[in-house]
């Protein structure tokens, strides 16, 4: 396909530690709603429980188990998230973007195999959270090394990457969600550990294909003379202002799209009908629609953003990412039908199918292109850390998504549902105010 060798190392390291990351968020929720937390001795079965509970509960009140179990998956969602920055910092630095992730592969395997043990729970999330902060930022930048500046190619690489992210965030919900549903938890976390390891493995194996373009290596030198940091120019210290505002508008996103692990589960396991012809399909197998649809649409906006271009209509990338809000509360605004139409009843499968699709959508028009572009503007000697940034910008969110998932069993559904619409209205309205001015420092990117 006319792209380098190490964009397929990566693209299945990636695939793997995604299949890994996906099949435990598609059960964690589940498993502290339905079995971690319904144990009337968990304060003492779970080491850490009574001082995490009660130090959400000082700020946020008396929480019961759906409450607390949205906290929680907002902390560790944002946590995951948030690390990155600090990987990227330490790749840059010290350790260099192959040894992290190597590093990083090693403490979220372990992190996984932890979650067998219910009394480790809490500490299983720490490992994740630091293992994954390692490795995330580390991967995906070394997918922009492998390309001179300026290769058109570099757009159709992240496309690429991308499907691979997803392709194993299609697989994990099958195999690991079925596995802890109708097996047993431990059998899908342990199964989540297996594709890391796995993982790891083709990244260590196939380290010989990932010799960034020449360049990049000099570009990353050149912030440097003789041990001392050269400082930033006009231009880079624009490019960064710019990332960071990007960065800052990107939270409301993840916000209201991270609500997929959380409380859209709830409604996929609670007012969803899954029995198919006598069949009772696993709720977490809801988690596959979003990546198939990732797999099926990406190729086909490619190819719809390549004939933009050629007429000279290609919105830029700020562009796109406003649209992909609008696109994420309109899926929002059919999940206000769902309610209206099911009540406390449960409904047809067809109404997360439909959401899920436009939702999706959405995410294509702004994760992926993201990527690219800090890629594309970040300094070289620092792009680990900008990656990190933009990645920081999803930790944001992600905990916010936890916290707005606090309010699902407090407010109408369809209440709830108009909140998260009337958010990505806004994050989209905010963006396209700030699309001028950012084009005239990010230029037609």
């Amino acid at each position: 396909m006319g792209h380098p060798k190490g964009l397929y190392v990566l693209f299945l390291t990636e695939m793997w530690e995604r299949m890994s990351y996906y099949g435990m968020r598609a059960l964690l929720v589940l498993y502290m709603v339905n079995h971690l937390f319904i144990n009337p001795e968990v304060g003492q079965a779970v080491l850490g429980f009574n001082y995490i509970k009660g130090g959400l509960e000082w700020a946020f009140g008396p929480l019961a188990i759906q409450p607390l179990a949205s906290q929680i998956y907002g902390l560790y969602t944002g946590l995951v998230y948030f690390t990155p920055f600090f990987g990227g910092i330490i790749a840059d630095r010290w350790l260099g973007q192959r040894k992290t992730v190597i590093i990083g592969g090693v403490l979220m395997a372990i992190g996984h195999f932890l979650m067998a043990f219910e009394s480790l729970f809490f500490l299983a999330l720490m490992f994740l959270i630091v293992g994954n902060g390692a490795f995330k930022p580390n991967v995906s930048t070394q997918v922009g090394d492998l390309y001179a500046p300026g290769d058109s190619r570099r757009d159709g690489a992240f496309t690429l990457f991308y499907m691979g992210i997803n392709l194993g965030a299609l697989l994990s919900p099958l195999v690991c969600g079925t596995l802890g549903q109708k097996v047993g938890w431990h059998w899908g976390f342990g199964a989540a550990g297996v594709g890391m390891v796995i993982g790891l493995c083709v990244y260590i194996f196939g380290q010989k294909y990932l010799e960034p373009h020449p360049e990049n290596a000099v570009k990353k030198l050149e912030g440097v003379v003789k041990g001392e940091k050269v400082p930033f120019t006009t231009g880079e210290k624009k490019a960064i202002w710019a990332l960071i505002v990007l960065c800052a508008l990107n939270i409301v996103f993840w916000a209201v799209y991270e609500q997929q692990g959380n409380t859209m589960q709830l409604w996929a396991d609670n007012q969803t009908n899954w029995n198919f012809f006598g069949f009772e399909v696993p709720s977490t197998w809801y988690q596959s629609f979003n990546p198939f649809v990732i797999l099926a649409f990406a190729p086909l906006l490619g190819i719809f953003w390549k004939w933009q271009a050629k007429k000279g209509k290609e919105p830029t990338s700020v562009t796109k990412m406003a649209i992909g809000c609008v696109f994420l509360a309109a899926a929002f605004g059919i999940m206000i039908l769902a309610a209206l139409s099911v009540g406390q009843d449960k409904g047809t499968v067809l109404w997360l199918v439909v959401t899920t699709l436009v939702l999706t959508i959405g995410e294509l028009y702004l994760s992926p292109i993201g990527l690219s572009l800090v890629t594309k503007v970040a300094p070289a000697r620092i792009v680990s850390m900008m990656m990190g940034m933009w990645f920081l910008s999803s930790a944001i969110g992600n905990y916010l998504s936890g916290y707005l998932g606090t309010f699902y069993d407090t407010m109408p559904r369809e209440s709830f549902f108009g909140l998260m619409a009337i958010l990505s209205i806004g994050a989209a309205i905010s963006m396209a105010l700030f699309n001028k001015p950012l084009r005239s420092v990010l230029g037609d990117h």
